[in-house]
């Protein structure tokens, strides 16, 4: 079952962002099975807005907390806040799952 995961970044971690992007991207890659969608949000000026979103189909939601947990950005305590929703999947790369 879906969920979304946002994360926040603290404040002025952005050299924690980038210090750490690597391993985050390797954890995604090792991951990619679990993702529907995921990314760095961004301004309107396409800079850093500081967080992300995913979208995971998981079991559960103790299942997505573990996940998120496991991220290296989560590691290094980059997150101020994270917040799981349950999802409903509608439309997935134009596909009606309803």
């Amino acid at each position: 079952m879906p969920y979304i995961i946002e994360t926040w970044d603290k404040p002025g971690h952005a050299q924690v962002r980038q210090q750490h992007r690597p391993a985050h991207l390797e954890f995604l890659d090792r991951h990619k099975h679990l993702l529907l969608s995921c990314g760095a949000k961004l301004n309107d000026d396409g800079s850093d807005a500081g967080g992300g979103l995913y979208v995971v189909d998981v079991d559960s939601r103790e299942a997505a907390e573990r996940l998120i947990a496991a991220d290296p950005f989560s590691a290094t305590d980059l997150f101020a806040r994270v917040t799981i929703t349950r999802w409903r999947k509608a439309y997935v790369d134009g596909r009606c799952y309803l």
